[in-house]
């Protein structure tokens, strides 16, 4: 069925939270077949997400849906909070019941997507897969980069490398010693773009173990912040593409225990803007070492309108 104005919906979602207006917004259009790609990334600008999700029929018999990914500037190969952000729209729009699907996103990624259910509540679950971890940073580019983000070398934490890793979109991995340092980071976004021309990574996902505890809650591991100036996204409030490598690092330079191959843990991010959001990540050891990630998150409908008019067109009627 070709869309109209009265089956192609834009959703407003806020992904890794359960709290209107906190969390990491994306913009979600369901029945999007027929949009061009001029016509999708005019969309994306216009909400100006750091991600909008356009949601496609399958076009092979080896998925169930296909989702595509604009930032304001560009189409990207995947993103895990807008990833989030379409199947909770799918899931409440459609009443979908506990089920997975397999994803493709753009980049021709595959991904297993479970939407879990409880009443009211739904959460997303995402396969990110194997991490594959690139090169490290040499100590010429990690005292660029410490002072492109607005950081000491005194920052930086004693532990693992400064290093490229992904699960389908990359990021450069930095630990710094304390919640101090990477909530002060003002970060040069030209020196960023640069340098991540340099390593081969848009991305730049910071991150420290020093997280505060609040009285009655299990302490998240991790508390974080991600640049990617060079796709158009300044700051991203909470990243599901970071946390699948991060928690893949962690395990891989034994930064956290891994009882039995598995690593566990909540990651805090968004606090800098003023959109708190918690990422539940699960890495597991296979056989053959490879570590392969999984991000689950919460979301709420910020809000939900008809897509009646599109760019150049006016009225989709």
């Amino acid at each position: 069925m070709k869309p109209t104005p009265e089956t192609r919906v834009l959703y407003q979602v806020d992904a890794f939270t359960r709290t209107p207006f906190t969390g990491n917004p994306a913009g979600v259009v369901l029945a999007a077949e027929g949009l061009t790609d001029t016509e999708m990334q005019a969309i994306a600008r216009e909400l100006n997400n750091s991600e909008t999700a356009f949601v496609l029929p399958p076009d092979a018999a080896d998925h169930d849906v296909r989702v595509r990914f604009f930032t304001p500037t560009l189409e990207v190969p995947s993103c895990g909070h807008a990833t989030v952000g379409a199947h909770f729209a799918r899931a409440v729009e459609y009443g979908l019941p506990t089920s997975s699907v397999r994803q493709k996103t753009g980049g021709g990624l595959l991904q297993d997507v479970t939407v879990h259910r409880d009443g009211e509540r739904v959460r997303i679950g995402i396969d990110q897969g194997a991490a594959r971890f690139g090169p490290e940073l040499d100590g010429g580019q990690v005292d660029r980069l410490l002072r492109a983000l607005g950081a000491e070398p005194g920052d930086l934490a004693e532990n693992g490398p400064v290093q490229v890793v992904s699960t389908g979109h990359s990021k450069v991995i930095v630990e710094l010693r304390d919640r101090a340092a990477v909530d002060a980071l003002r970060p040069d976004p030209a020196v960023l773009t640069a340098l991540g021309r340099e390593v081969g990574s848009n991305g730049f996902f910071v991150f420290t173990r020093d997280v505060p505890r609040e009285p009655g809650e299990d302490p998240p591991l991790t508390w974080s912040r991600m640049f990617a100036p060079a796709i158009g996204i300044p700051e991203d409030p909470v990243t599901g593409n970071g946390h699948g490598p991060l928690g893949a690092y962690l395990v891989r330079h034994s930064l956290a225990p891994a009882p039995g191959g598995r690593l566990a843990f909540t990651g805090r991010q968004g606090v800098a803007m003023g959109r708190p959001g918690d990422v539940h990540v699960r890495v597991d050891t296979r056989p053959d070492g490879a570590l392969t990630a999984t991000v689950t998150g919460d979301a709420v409908t910020a809000f939900r309108a008809r897509l009646t008019t599109l760019p150049g067109r006016g009225a989709t009627s």
